[in-house]
This record gives structure tokens, sequence and C-alpha cells, in this order.
């Protein structure tokens, strides 16, 4: 599709803390796929390094509790992992995605190896009881794709 887009991270308040382009790749009715690249200095985060070039594949959800993040070095074209943030539903608009990011993540290792991350600041956030419940429950789905091999944790 090629189109451009902007990403709107908002916390879980709904208050934006970080907003970037991507170019969209797919689209259905309930998601939308785009590409963009790492825009930071290289850091390391849970033994994957990430950097400047880092190409991201994210696909975000209207219908589920999260958006899932494949990751791929910049030189070497290697899948690096994916960085799968619990969130709430995206808003997908035309030139638009957001999503309200609420602290929990999982990081999946390309050995299939996950590793749950920001429980303490999850644990924290004043969001409703709800809220916690469906965070809670789309971590476990996300969990459950990792290890049943679903897309798009079924890349060899």
């Amino acid at each position: 599709m090629g189109k451009a887009i902007m990403i709107h991270k908002l916390n879980e308040k709904g208050t934006e803390v970080w907003k970037y382009y991507g170019t969209i790749r797919s689209k259905t009715p309930t998601s939308i796929t785009i590409e963009a690249k790492f825009d930071r200095d290289e850091i390391q985060f849970q033994g994957i390094i990430l950097r400047k070039g880092d190409r991201f594949v994210e696909t975000f959800y209207s219908d589920r509790w999260y958006n899932i993040f494949e990751i791929y070095d910049v030189e070497t074209k290697q899948l690096k992992g994916w960085y799968c943030n619990v969130s709430r539903p995206a808003r997908i608009e035309d030139s638009h995605v957001f999503a309200d990011d609420l602290a929990l993540d999982l990081i999946v290792y390309p050995d299939r190896r996950w590793l749950v991350v920001d429980e303490d600041e999850f644990a924290q956030l004043e969001i409703s009881q709800e809220d916690k419940e469906r965070a809670q429950e789309a971590l476990e789905q996300l969990i459950q794709l990792v290890r049943e091999r679903m897309p798009p944790f079924d890349i060899p």
C-alpha cells in the first residue's frame, strides 16, 4: 500500500508520549500493519540491541488488547524478535493510529523464549478493574500464540 501513517503512542490516560511515521503494508477491517524504522540511538533492551534504522513491522488491532512489533536488524535483516505491547484496542483512522499502552509487555526471542516485562509498572497504573482483567487476558492470549507458533510467531 505504501501510504504514510502517523502512529501515536499514548499512555493509559490517553496522553501522547511518542509519535512517529510508518508506511502502511496491509489493512483489514480490524487491523493495520505498518513498517517503521527505529529512530532512536542504540539501546539494549532485555538482551535485544535496538539500533537506529532497525526495521519494525508493527500490527495494531482494533479488536484486540495488544499490538505486535516484529524487529529486524538494519544490517543483517535477521529477525531480532517480537515486542508485544498490551494496550487498549487501537483506534485506526485514515492516516493515524492511536494506541493506549498499558505498560505490560511481552518480549519474544527468535527461539520462542519469552519474557514478561513491566509487571510492576502495570500494577501501579490507575485503570479500571475491567481494563486490568482485559490486559491480563491479552497477555495470556499472546503467550498462547507463542506456544502454538501461531502468526506472527510462526516465522522459522
